[in-house]
């Protein structure tokens, strides 16, 4: 599992000292879900190729999302590039319902059976374009993008709640989006680098 150095010096800063967060961390060991050649590195702190053309994400930056996503007792989210399926699980444990979205069929499959052998039963994933979110069960309290953005999908904001947040790379920034009354706050946060929001 995760080592206590890395969760502590890491993680716990990134996240704030999240309780929930860290114990997130440190039940999903990162090592779970990278290509086995690149295991060596599960407890570095930068994003590591998984194949396709994708990567997993540096983990304080997933640290840090996942506090300014706010989950508290989120009943749903939404997330958008599932990639690997590390951060699926690990929104597992914050909120009562995960929907994933992937677009790449062998990555979704992946996260899929990871998933499953994980026994975490509130978890689904779809593959399909994330531009479009996730109709069947939206609207969601929470979304989260892992895939870099140039502009916000009409359809996520859509299938946004009222009083939901959504976190989202726009033009290499991390941007939190709120939604209140049907209008749109954008807070700007950090810059970032992340793959390609195919479509936007």
């Amino acid at each position: 599992m995760i080592p206590a150095i890395f969760l502590n010096t890491v993680i716990a800063p990134a996240c704030g000292n999240d309780t929930k967060i860290l114990s997130a961390f440190a039940s999903i060991d990162r090592a779970f879900f990278l290509p086995e050649p690149m295991r060596h590195m599960s407890y570095v702190d930068k994003a590591i190729p998984i194949g396709y053309a994708q990567s997993i994400s540096q983990p304080s930056l997933v640290a840090y999302m996942l506090k300014e996503l706010n989950c508290g007792e989120v009943e749903s989210c939404l997330e958008i590039g599932a990639g690997s399926g590390f951060v699926t699980s690990l929104l597992s444990k914050l909120v009562k319902y995960v929907y994933a979205v992937e677009l790449r069929p062998e990555l979704a499959e992946g996260a899929r059976e990871k998933i499953r052998s994980l026994y975490l039963s509130n978890v689904k994933i779809n593959c399909g374009d994330g531009t479009q979110g996730w109709d069947k069960f939206a609207p969601y309290d929470r979304i989260i993008v892992s895939a870099g953005a140039k502009s916000i999908p009409e359809k996520l904001t859509a299938q946004l709640k009222d009083g939901g947040i959504m976190i989202i790379p726009l033009n290499n920034t991390l941007t939190k989006v709120e939604k209140k009354g049907g209008a749109l706050t954008h807070k700007p946060l950090t810059a970032v680098a992340f793959v390609d929001f195919v479509g936007t």
